[in-house]
């Protein structure tokens, strides 16, 4: 849809084709016997290229694909976590032209040596339209912690 001033909202396709990368994406945070599919799906949602950045009240680190995939998969199949989840819940998407971000609260459970964890916090997803469909460019998040926590509009779940 045209906006008449050169500006171009997503369409609903745009819209259900990052919902699925997003999808892809927290999928792949889940340990269990499929976890290094579900892991090795991300490199088809990210552009090689793509820039993950944690911060977390630390330095920023700052992973290419690889580098952010191979711990995680260490982690998810190392069977030192279990359990361990990751979902959405609450975004909103925003799409102009072959440009689109994704802001979105997001929890995560696990048990480290019989412990049960939980976490919340807020992810950013950059994405570009490519001629293989929607792919990630970027990631940054935070965690919850001492002195930050996630508004409770973004803690439910539902649309934003």
């Amino acid at each position: 849809m045209s906006t008449g001033t050169g500006a171009v909202a997503g369409t609903e396709a745009d819209r259900a084709a990052i919902a699925d990368v997003v999808r892809t994406f927290f999928a792949a945070f889940t340990s269990g016997p499929d976890s290094a599919d579900r892991l090795d799906a991300l490199r088809g949602v990210f552009l090689p290229e793509a820039v993950i950045v944690r911060t977390c009240g630390l330095v920023p680190a700052v992973y290419d694909v690889e580098s952010f995939i191979a711990p995680r998969q260490a982690l998810l199949s190392g069977g030192t976590l279990v359990d361990f989840r990751e979902w959405e819940v609450r975004g909103r998407t925003e799409v102009f032209g072959d440009i689109a971000q994704r802001f979105c609260s997001y929890a995560k459970s696990w048990v480290q040596d019989g412990t049960p964890f939980t976490g919340r916090g807020m992810k950013t997803l950059q994405l570009v339209r490519t001629a293989d469909g929607w792919q990630i460019s970027a990631v940054a998040w935070d965690d919850e912690r001492d002195g930050l926590e996630v508004d409770p509009l973004w803690a439910a779940a539902g649309p934003a």
